[in-house]
This record gives structure tokens, sequence and C-alpha cells, in this order.
């Protein structure tokens, strides 16, 4: 079963400046929570036991949220009668038992914050989320995971999207299609249209093989001098590695970007 789940937190968040100037991206507020949290939630109701958090040393923000219970019991004494103060307390600190902080010391790809978490992981597989993308309304993660329990494959989050905006997505070739879910043959990053397999992008959610990492351990550097997860995703399709796409059934919020990240709370309301 999968119980582990890896999200990487190192990212310079600079869609999202200036709100991401001094608040890491991760942190920023939706409806009282951040969508970190909305995240953990999903995983947890999904059977989730424990979290890898990939951030950099000179962020200690991240952490502080979490661990913060000094802060927590003197506001708490103070206010004795603050019963939202205390529920907020329990809620975090319910967290901290399942959380563990690995470090990557430059935001370096997905692929190497995979990397970093190597001597943690147990298991055959394991679950990555990518905090820019809420999909609320029907749990994604717990989708994947009883899709990975049939097949005992691979699986990526998907979902449809207009065909002239392939370019911006990553994209998915699949064959033998069912209702919610497809065998992948092919991955293709942010293809022109005439060169695209399908009109299914990439959304960030994945239930990864372990043996992922040899696959990172000796892979070149891509765009930008980082390690991508979606290169290695390719060589292990090119091996035959069975690969599934999850055609989830919920409703996908893009919080990476500004104008995402200002109707988010709008979206959240309306579905939880």
């Amino acid at each position: 079963m999968v119980k582990q789940a890896i999200i990487p937190l190192a990212g310079l968040g600079t869609r999202l400046l200036p709100l991401s100037s001094i608040i890491p991206k991760e942190l920023l507020p939706i409806n009282g929570k951040p969508n970190l949290e909305y995240i953990m939630e999903e995983c947890i109701e999904a059977g989730i036991k424990q979290f890898i958090f990939v951030v950099p040393k000179n962020r200690p923000s991240i952490k502080k949220y979490f661990f913060n219970d000094n802060f927590y019991k003197k506001i708490i004494k103070k206010k004795k009668k603050d019963k939202r103060l205390k529920r907020v307390f329990k809620r975090i600190k319910s967290y901290q038992k399942m959380i563990k902080f690995v470090y990557q010391n430059r935001p370096e790809g997905t692929g190497d914050a995979v990397l970093q978490c190597k001597k943690y992981l147990k298991g055959t597989h394991f679950l990555m989320l990518l905090a820019d993308d809420l999909i609320v309304k029907k749990n994604c993660s717990k989708e994947m995971i009883a899709l990975h329990k049939k097949t005992k494959g691979s699986v990526i989050a998907s979902k449809k999207v207009e065909r002239n905006t392939v370019s911006r997505w990553g994209i998915l070739g699949f064959k033998k299609k069912r209702k919610n879910s497809f065998l992948i043959n092919q991955v293709v990053e942010k293809p022109r249209l005439s060169e695209a397999p399908s009109n299914y992008a990439i959304i960030g959610r994945y239930i990864l093989p372990k043996k992922i990492l040899s696959v990172l351990k000796n892979q070149k550097r891509g765009k930008g001098g980082e390690i991508h997860i979606t290169d290695a995703i390719k060589t292990l399709v090119k091996r035959n590695e069975k690969f599934y796409g999850n055609i989830f059934r919920g409703k996908y919020i893009d919080c990476g970007t500004l104008e995402g990240f200002i109707n988010s709370g709008l979206t959240i309301s309306k579905y939880l």
C-alpha cells in the first residue's frame, strides 16, 4: 500500500510574486488555511501516514508553521475562552508526528527533490504531490491509490484540456482507455499542437515506483539545468514500466498563479 507522500516545497514561487516574497506560496491562506493543509487533508483521507517535505534550509517558516507549540501555548493561556485557537492548535499539532523534513540546498527540480528523500522511502511505491495543484470535491489521491491497488502500476493524475492549450502542459499518450483511466505509452512535455499525442494533461499528483530513484541518479539535467521527474517517467515508460493515467473527477484549482490563487477561495468555498 502507498503510505508515504513527498511534497516538494523548495520552489521560488515566482509566479505568485509579490505575495510569495515574504510568505512561502504553500502557506498563503485560502479561506483560513494554507493550500498545503488542503493537500495534507486529501492525503490523510486517502490513507497516507507520513509526509516528507522537501524544503530549503534558508526557509524555516514552513517548519515553524507546524512546530510552534510555545507560541500557541502562550496565546491560549492569555485567551483561555477562545475555542477557535484551541481547535487550530489541535489541528496543526496532529500533523507533527507525520512530518519528516528533508533539505534541498537550492531548487534543482522535482526529480532532485525525490532523490533527497531516498533513505526515507519504504515500500515499492510512494505518492508525490505538487503544492500548486489543488483538487477539491473528489479525493484525487484516493482514486489514484485505488487504481494502483487494482493495476499494481504507477499512476499519474490527468485531466482533459482544450486542444489549443496543449503546449502549456505535459501531455500523455495512451492506449486501452477506459472510463476514468488509461495505460500510458508516451509522455511529451509542452508539445506543439501537431505533435501532441492527446489532450490529456499531467496534473501534480503521481504514484511512483521506488525504482525511479536509480533512473534519477543517472539522469542528465534537463531544461533550466534541473532534474525533472517527467524525464525519469519517460525513461520508465520506454522500458515498458506500467504507468496509468487517472482521469480524476474532482475540481482542479491552479494555486500557483495570481489569478488562480485569487479565485481559489471562491472555488473551495463552493465545494467544501
